[in-house]
């Protein structure tokens, strides 16, 4: 497991193409949003897609003013995995008339005919893998939009529809590409079985196919931009990589009050990046402000898979410590007690 040091967001920024794009940023104001149809039986007999990304995702881009639309392969209703609905940005997704409309019946890839975008963005969860590489319209459509000057990105599994997209001259799209995607040691922690049956690993596969790959540490933000080409790590990395995409459209994203957990990964970046003690002061000014449990069961499964890496172990254990007064799980207390015995017989 490698807990090297990573900025919050890691950007690579690209020249490629830039006239174009910006024209075309400048002409059009609508971007769609992809998501997988593979889903049924809500994630149980074959998973779907991430809700916590597509409404991140929707939100940004129209608090940018933004259209947006929302496809999938064969178009109608799609399933999402598992979600809590009392999230903020999933909460007011579900009460936009308009955008629950969208959900309701997705376009189809298929049937957009000669519609154009200013940027296209898949989203993630792991039907993403099942469904949407094999997408030839999706193939096209992402081709076509690049190759008119447009942005195209995609944030955890959303990656994979790369592997299969040609340049005009027949080479790979992500031929020395920077790029990122849901990770090996995010996969091994949270794959729930459904790795087993995917045709490759994610990261790979996109190591495979000739692109650049890098990562953070599990669950934190990261978000590369290689020119017009936006990849989001995870689904913390979700309003980040939007964000990103309207940067390399050319405009400067409205500033926004991050939600909860983005503010819990922050906290997280800054705890295994030397930060700590500024970590540390702003929790305890308002813990409100924060999604504890997430904090706390991040600092449970870095304890859990810090092996012999005793600084990861000692930072899972100051990130439990932050936590426990606020979220009193036996469990917790129980890693606690152990990764404190761990660092004690070392």
């Amino acid at each position: 497991m490698r807990f090297r040091i990573t900025t919050l967001v890691s950007i690579t920024l690209g020249m490629l193409m830039i006239v174009p794009h910006q024209a075309m940023a400048a002409e059009n104001d609508r971007v769609l949003l992809v998501v997988s149809g593979y889903g049924a039986d809500d994630g149980k007999t074959r998973p779907g897609f991430e809700m916590d990304e597509l409404t991140q995702a929707w939100a940004v881009f129209t608090e940018n003013g933004f259209e947006v639309d929302i496809a999938s392969p064969s178009g109608g209703t799609v399933v999402a995995d598992g979600f809590n609905p009392r999230k903020p940005y999933n909460s007011r997704f579900l009460a936009d008339p308009e955008a629950a409309a969208e959900l309701a019946s997705t376009r189809s890839l298929a049937d957009l005919g000669e519609e154009k975008y200013a940027a296209v963005f898949v989203i993630g969860g792991k039907g993403a893998m099942f469904d949407l590489p094999i997408s030839v319209p999706l193939k096209t459509l992402l081709a076509e939009t690049y190759r008119a000057g447009g942005v195209i990105g995609a944030v955890c599994h959303g990656p994979a529809v790369f592997m299969n997209v040609s340049l005009e001259d027949g080479t790979s799209l992500l031929e020395g590409r920077a790029v990122t995607g849901f990770s090996n040691e995010e996969e091994a922690l949270f794959g729930k079985g459904w790795a087993l049956h995917f045709p490759i690993l994610l990261e790979n596969g996109l190591r495979g196919s000739g692109a650049v790959y890098s990562e953070a540490p599990m669950m934190l933000t990261h978000v590369v931009a290689d020119g017009r080409l936006v990849t989001g790590q995870n689904p913390y990395s979700t309003a980040a990589a939007a964000e990103a995409m309207i940067r390399a459209m050319g405009r400067t994203p409205v500033q926004r009050e991050p939600w909860a957990d983005e503010r819990s990964i922050t906290l997280l970046s800054q705890m295994t990046s030397g930060q700590g003690e500024q970590a540390r002061a702003a929790f305890s000014a308002d813990p409100s402000l924060y999604d504890v449990p997430l904090i706390a069961m991040w600092g449970f499964y870095r304890a859990r898979t810090a092996g012999s890496d005793r600084e990861a172990l000692s930072q899972a254990a100051a990130i439990m410590e932050l936590a426990l007064p606020h979220f009193d799980k036996p469990e917790l207390a129980a890693a606690l007690a152990d990764a404190r015995k761990r660092l004690a017989a070392r």
